[in-house]
C-alpha cells in the first residue's frame, strides 16, 4: 500500500487544511468512542437549548396575553 501524504488524503476527502487542524485540536486525544459520545452530547445539548427557547417564547406569550395587551 503506497504511503499518502496528509495533504493528499485531505484532498481526497475534500476537507480543508484549516478544518483538519480544527478537528485535530478538538478531537486529537480522543478515542473514537469518546468522540461519538461527545457528538451525541452536543446534539442533545442543541436539542435541549431549542426546547428551552421554545418554552421561554411560550411563557412570554402567555404573560403578554394574561396582561390583556392583545
Amino acid at each position: 500500500m503506497p504511503v499518502k501524504t496528509c495533504a493528499s488524503v485531505l484532498q481526497t476527502l475534500e476537507v480543508s487544511q484549516s478544518t483538519y487542524l480544527r478537528w485535530r485540536n478538538q478531537y486529537g486525544g480522543m478515542k473514537s468512542e469518546e468522540a461519538k459520545r461527545l457528538k451525541q452530547l452536543e446534539d442533545e445539548n442543541k436539542r435541549l437549548k431549542e426546547l428551552v427557547a421554545d418554552l421561554s417564547l411560550d411563557n412570554k406569550m402567555l404573560k403578554y396575553i394574561s396582561e390583556g395587551n392583545w
